[in-house]
């Protein structure tokens, strides 16, 4: 189904062209929806913000000031590792990049480089505006969502911006990076859009509201995509939700069950 919040934008992103030329149609995005393989239990406390796999280890950002905290271990099971953020630091996105990680905040004006395996913090660098989501593509650029339209890319020693493109949606949040693709959880929906990092145009809009319906009293919104390396499969989840849902893309008139 059609999310009345989104296809007004991406119309107007997708038109185009100039008087007295007629510019070729721009493809309709795919539409998407989730079939779910299993679930996994989630820590109904993770104020969920950036989730991302690194060989078998799943790493959790947490926000929310007093309660932020990054977590790395196993899927489904209790960390092995976990980190709080001082007060009044307040936690956003994160990638891992071999034996080092950048992890955003959000208001705070400083991403925090950390080591992997420890978490330890090894230093802070400043950036403008606020921090959302993150993720890195293969050759180890970041990509970097601020709440806007646009996705940043940076530099992933340096956190420098070397370059950005516009996808046209705004309020782009949580982000999982597969190959040259960009998945992007819009923020308070249950829509993810899947967006080609070279041009910034969606190509898929997948569907995943009906996760967590009813919803249950206290728990938040989709905020957490996971690529499980090796697959096309992802975890999903959201800010406080009891359960990891274990899905794969698919088009709309694909069967939904396992």
């Amino acid at each position: 189904m059609r999310n009345p919040i989104i296809w007004p934008l991406l119309a107007l992103a997708l038109a185009g062209g100039c008087a007295g030329t007629q510019a070729a149609p721009a493809a309709q995005p795919e539409q998407l929806t989730v079939q779910v393989l299993g679930t996994l239990p989630h820590d109904t406390s993770a104020f969920t913000e950036g989730l991302e796999f690194s060989g078998t280890t799943l790493y959790e950002s947490r926000g929310l000031e007093g309660q932020s905290a990054l977590t790395a271990g196993p899927a489904g099971q209790a960390p092995t590792a976990r980190v709080a953020l001082p007060s009044p630091l307040f936690g956003e996105g994160v990638t891992v990049l071999g034996p080092k990680l950048w992890q955003l905040t959000w208001q705070d004006g400083f991403a925090i480089e950390r080591d992997s395996k420890t978490l330890a913090e090894l230093r802070r660098v400043p950036f403008e505006g606020e921090g959302w989501g993150l993720c890195h593509q293969p050759d180890g650029r970041l990509v970097m969502s601020n709440g806007s339209s646009t996705l940043t890319f940076r530099d992933p020693q340096t956190f420098a911006v070397t370059g950005s493109v516009d996808v046209g949606v705004d309020q782009l949040n949580e982000l999982e990076c597969v190959g040259d693709t960009v998945y992007a959880n819009v923020w308070k929906t249950g829509t993810i859009l899947r967006i080609d990092a070279k041009t910034g145009q969606v190509t898929g809009s997948i569907d995943a509201g009906g996760l967590r319906t009813p919803a249950e009293p206290g728990e938040d919104v989709l905020n957490g995509i996971a690529a499980i390396p090796g697959t096309d499969e992802f975890l999903v989840t959201g800010k406080l939700w009891p359960t990891m849902f274990w899905v794969r893309f698919v088009p709309e008139s694909a069967p939904k069950g396992p």
